[in-house]
């Protein structure tokens, strides 16, 4: 509770004096004479206190809910809007059949460690973990519109950049490595991406590519040359190269499932001049650990914009007070006239 002129409340002193007075000072004639000089001899000094009618209490507790109502008594809610502005990106992920790989963890040291890591779960192929720390990520920007495409040979546009996650999340499901062919085209999402995002209004157009092999295919347009149109396009690149020294494929045979060591690997300086060409940056993952760091820096790398403006909503009590006051008038009124009426 507050009030918005609370300097009013020191007229509430008049209602004790309204009360002295109409107590021990303003005597209602009961009969109408034109001297009091004959009664004065049998009178005493001392004045006595006179009990007040109906209508002057109900007058005295109108006077002072108006004065209360001038004071303004309000009851505030603070309101804090929160507005926030995100950014467009769009996630492009490597579906060749390399990205079905398994990193080992630096904790397991023989074939027998390994091999129970994978029966149990514990270790998750390479796209998996690419999908549940984007799953993760996209949950940590609720404001942005995001979009996914995936890419072996040419791009396949899944989601265009949406707010609609739910749906993003359920697509980002679908990928399977070698879905769409083995080889490894690196400047097809990037033209993919450059041309969504190029009419986009955001401030802010990201595009994160996520490879672990290096470009085999030959298209009209190098990766770098890709970089520069999405660089024109306002887009910047942030470069994900997946995969450490260490890597098994389980690969079906004859004679059942089996571990082969697989020794593919990503170029690392082709990437980082992507990244530095359309002005986004190079990470490298090694593993399911080092692919959350990457992921935790590149949320902390690009911001959305907020302002919290803050809004006071008052309820004011002041006409409820009044309404009342006027009531308490309207009942001393009428019992002045009515069945409190006095005749002299």
């Amino acid at each position: 509770m507050s009030w918005m002129h609370p300097w009013a409340l020191a007229a509430l002193i008049a209602v004790p004096l309204v009360y002295l007075y109409l107590a021990y000072v303003k005597k209602p004639p009961t009969l109408v004479v034109s001297t009091v000089r004959p009664f004065r001899a049998g009178g005493g000094r001392k004045r006595r206190r006179r009990n007040l009618e109906l209508a002057e209490w109900c007058f005295l507790a109108a006077l002072a809910l108006l004065i209360v109502a001038c004071a303004r008594p309000r009851r505030g809610d603070e309101k804090i809007v929160l507005r926030a502005q995100g950014i467009d990106m769009i996630f492009a992920v490597d579906m060749s059949g390399s990205m079905g790989a398994f990193d080992v963890l630096a904790k397991l040291k023989t074939r027998r460690e390994l091999a129970a890591a994978l029966r149990s779960g514990e270790m998750r192929d390479r796209l998996e973990t690419a999908k549940a720390e984007i799953a993760r990520f996209v949950g940590m920007r609720p404001n942005d519109r995001i979009g996914l495409v995936g890419f072996a040979e040419f791009a396949y546009s899944f989601v265009p950049p949406t707010l609609d996650h739910d749906w993003l999340l359920t697509r980002l499901k679908t990928l399977r490595p070698g879905q769409i062919g083995d080889a490894t085209g690196i400047a097809s999402p990037i033209t993919s991406a450059a041309s969504r995002l190029k009419n986009s209004d955001s401030p802010r157009r990201v595009l994160v590519l996520f490879t672990d092999g290096a470009d085999n295919v030959a298209h009209r347009v190098t990766p770098e040359q890709a970089a520069e149109i999405a660089r024109e396009c306002k887009v910047a690149i942030h470069t994900v190269g997946i995969g450490g020294d260490r890597a098994v494929m389980v690969v079906e045979t004859p004679f059942g499932r089996q571990l082969h060591t697989y020794s593919g690997q990503f170029d690392e300086a082709r990437l980082r001049r992507i990244a530095e060409l359309s002005g986004g940056r190079y990470f490298h993952a090694g593993d399911a650990a080092g692919l959350r760091d990457v992921m935790e820096r590149i949320n902390a790398l690009e911001t959305t914009s907020r302002e919290q403006p803050k809004f006071i909503e008052y309820r004011e009590y002041a006409p409820h007070l009044a309404l009342v006051a006027a009531a308490l008038v309207l009942l001393g009124f009428i019992a002045m006239h009515t069945w409190k009426l006095r005749l002299p």
